[in-house]
């Protein structure tokens, strides 16, 4: 009777055979998506190293060192622009952190930080899951094996291990060593990052926002003007330290109209002068679609001069209607007393007087500034509600993909799908390579949404701009990456929900190991072949090739991209979440993603070095964000785990996992009482020690007059020195010329350099 009741029933043989299939079709679908984004990135990077070479493409790959460097370009012979090379790879590697600095910045060398404690954490990871907790894992079963390549990946995973196995107090022990070289990584990078951004602060040149301060929701009167009522109220209430105010103007639809087509001029002139001739005859210019030519394009010379033109522009500005907003900017004479004004309430009434320090003059986002200040809070929420419900209609197309990955329990439930794809390779297309493209198709729909979305939340500068769609791509990525997937394929293959909250645990312990190959997948499409995709500047190049040969578009020097925080930094965050919670679960994607963290530390160095610029500076705002969320990684990993320790009823090691999560959360919390202060104000010593070196060095009138020109927000009369672009930059006089005298200037060719270094 005993060996009757232990001996496997037949329908057991039958789901323990449905399952070991189903784990072996994964590890073929992984080795069906590796070999093809080993192949796309392998083709890429060696077109990247031809490309680069050729003098057409100069702006594409070194648009940065062509603005902000000078230099001559050696000739290459024709032979060599055609043999790819890894030169490019020794100078992106061979560049110091303290050059790096110097000219991206710190918000750049942060940025690389975060891949550089990446790989020190995953390199750990690594060491202590390949060679502890992955043996484990395969030999967590008393069974014989099979060889390795057609091995299922269900033995690689924590759910191949017996349940009480004593084995499990090696995972135990795996997780406190992650989560304290992960603690101490962290506390020291915040250490040197906090240093790094306050000596970006003292020993850079003076900077016009730390004695700016942005005042809104100035209250109107009758009795007296705008300007007066700001003078009047800072020199009675700060009357010591008050030094000049700018007002801020709402511009008229005119002077868009007339920014606009400058702009569009500007865009026009960089056609290609070789199709024109400068003595008012037309010329032929071929259209480039179908080789055909044209007379449509005529460039005439106009005698008058641009201060003619500048003179019917503020005539229009004059008849247009350039209404002052509530608010200005408000100078004072040392930084002390303007952070002091910036921090205090400055009326009874918390609407009114409302102070905030003022950003950079690059960073100003002159849209938003006239937003009524009481309208601030509706659109927050507005724009919060909409997140929400974008995250939640992208729900049922991420669940769509996430059952691509499971054709097994499709064909039994949708019977089909047995007929659409019957040959063996195409499902290992579709399940293994097919639905981590089309995620990623999706996902790059998103920021450019949540930068709208950030847009009209109305902040004051681009950099918190660009922070808040950080932010917003960053919960979108971990909800649709982590968590929709890990439920979503949840539901597929078991048809029941979450009863209580008890539960989430248990059902993470049980899914991120089932969902395993397909985050190994998105690493390798979303990590590997967008790297490749980042190195080849796909977007920028059509548009160059598509420019210069269809349109006969001349290089701008001006378009240099500035590089996109808001899109790479939760890319790299969302793989470090997927690192931690997979590390002891399925150990196999810590390979993958060292690869990823490596190949993209030397994609962005070069990138940061020739591609983007650096337009405006944060002082390295973002690495709170980057900090919080690892820490959530971690307290996340330890969640899992008690699950799966609980699951495995293995008590003893969830005893010692709980005080982990404790002392994780308070570490979380000591940084914060410790660091983060320093990201959010700058300390009165600091202030008041820079005023005094300014004041002892006879800088301060100078600084004080360059106050009153720093924040500019429209062009003034013609008799200024200084005018300054819709994005309040300044531009000197000197720099504009005639229509006629741009077209000569554009046929001058640029210094050129060694495109190989």
């Amino acid at each position: 009777m005993f060996g009757a009741a232990m001996a496997p029933s037949p329908e057991n043989n039958k789901i323990d055979e449905q399952k070991k299939d189903y784990f072996s079709m994964d590890l073929s679908r992984l080795l069906t998506s590796a070999g093809i984004n080993i192949g796309i990135c392998a083709l890429f990077l060696s077109l990247y190293s031809v490309f680069r070479k050729q003098p057409g493409n100069v702006y594409v790959y070194f648009g940065r060192r062509l603005s902000q460097e000078d230099g001559e370009r050696r000739n290459i012979n024709a032979l060599e622009r055609l043999v790819p090379s890894a030169s490019w790879i020794v100078k992106a590697w061979q560049i110091t952190e303290d050059e790096l600095l110097s000219f991206a910045g710190v918000d750049a060398v942060v940025f690389l930080r975060v891949l550089v404690f990446s790989i020190r954490i995953f390199s750990i990871a690594m060491v202590v899951c390949i060679f502890g907790v992955l043996p484990v894992n395969y030999f967590g079963e008393v069974k014989k094996h099979m060889a390795i390549p057609p091995e299922a990946l269900f033995v690689f995973t924590i759910a191949n291990v017996k349940d009480k196995s004593q084995w499990l107090w090696v995972h135990c022990v795996a997780l406190y060593i992650i989560t304290l070289s992960a603690c101490i990584l962290l506390y020291f990078e915040y250490k040197s990052i906090s240093g790094m951004r306050l000596a970006h602060i003292t020993q850079s040149p003076p900077n016009p926002s730390h004695f700016s301060v942005l005042v809104r929701s100035i209250p109107r009167s009758s009795d007296e003007s705008l300007d007066d009522a700001i003078k009047n109220f800072f020199t009675n209430y700060h009357g010591l330290s008050y030094l000049s105010h700018r007002t801020i103007h709402r511009t008229g639809k005119v002077h868009k109209f007339m920014s606009t087509a400058e702009k569009v001029y500007k865009k026009f002139v960089r056609l290609k002068v070789a199709q024109f001739d400068h003595k008012c005859r037309p010329n032929i210019y071929r259209c480039g679609l179908c080789g055909g030519t044209s007379n449509s394009f005529q460039l005439y010379h106009n005698d008058f001069e641009l201060d003619a033109k500048k003179k019917g522009h503020d005539h229009s500005e004059t008849t247009d209607e350039k209404k002052e907003c509530s608010a200005a900017f408000v100078f004072f004479k040392t930084r002390y007393a303007a952070v002091v004004a910036s921090q205090v309430l400055q009326s009874s009434n918390p609407m009114l007087w409302v102070t905030d320090q003022a950003p950079e003059p690059h960073d100003v986002y002159w849209p938003n500034l006239w937003i009524p200040y009481r309208q601030l809070w509706i659109r927050r929420i507005t724009i919060l509600v909409a997140s929400i419900f974008l995250m939640i209609m992208l729900v049922p197309p991420i669940t769509f993909l996430q059952g691509l990955t499971q054709l097994e329990e499709l064909k039994e439930k949708l019977p089909f799908v047995k007929i659409i794809i019957k040959r063996n390779i195409l499902m290992r297309l579709v399940s293994g390579y097919l639905p981590s493209v089309l995620l990623q198709l999706l996902i790059y729909t998103v920021p450019p949404v949540m930068m709208l979305f950030s847009a009209v939340e109305g902040p004051i500068s681009r950099s918190g701009r660009k922070k808040s769609a950080c932010c917003k791509v960053l919960y979108f990525t971990i909800w649709t990456v982590f968590f929709v997937n890990v439920i979503s394929g949840t539901v597929l293959n078991k048809l029941d929900a979450i009863s209580t909250p008890k539960d989430i645990p248990s059902l993470l312990a049980k899914a991120v190991p089932e969902q395993s190959t397909f985050f190994m997948t998105h690493v390798l499409t979303s990590g590997w072949a967008s790297l490749s995709s980042e190195i080849m500047q796909t977007f920028a190049l059509i548009y160059n090739f598509v420019g210069k040969r269809m349109f006969g578009l001349q290089d701008d020097p001006d378009s240099v991209p500035s590089f996109p925080y808001h899109t790479e930094v939760p890319r790299l965050l969302a793989f470090g979440l997927l690192g931690f919670t997979c590390s002891i679960l399925a150990p196999l994607i810590l390979p993958f993603l060292l690869v990823y963290f490596f190949l993209g530390y030397v994609v962005y160095r070069n990138q940061i070095m020739n591609v983007y610029c650096s337009k405006y500076e944060s002082g390295g705002q973002m690495w709170p964000i980057v900090h919080n969320t690892a820490i959530f990684s971690l307290v996340l990993t330890q969640i899992i785990a008690l699950g799966v320790f609980g699951m495995k009823r293995y008590p003893v090691a969830s005893g010692f996992t709980i005080p982990l999560v404790i002392a994780t959360i308070l570490f979380n919390e000591y940084c914060r009482q410790r660091f983060y202060p320093m990201f959010n104000n700058i300390s009165a010593q600091d202030l008041i020690q820079m005023d005094r070196d300014d004041e002892q060095s006879d800088r301060m009138e100078e600084i004080h007059q360059l106050l009153l020109t720093a924040y500019c927000q429209s062009a003034p009369p013609a008799s200024s020195q200084d005018t300054c672009d819709d994005d309040g930059s300044s531009i000197n006089e000197a720099n504009r010329t005639d229509f006629s005298q741009e077209i000569i200037d554009s046929i001058t060719p640029h210094q050129t350099w060694d495109c190989r270094t």
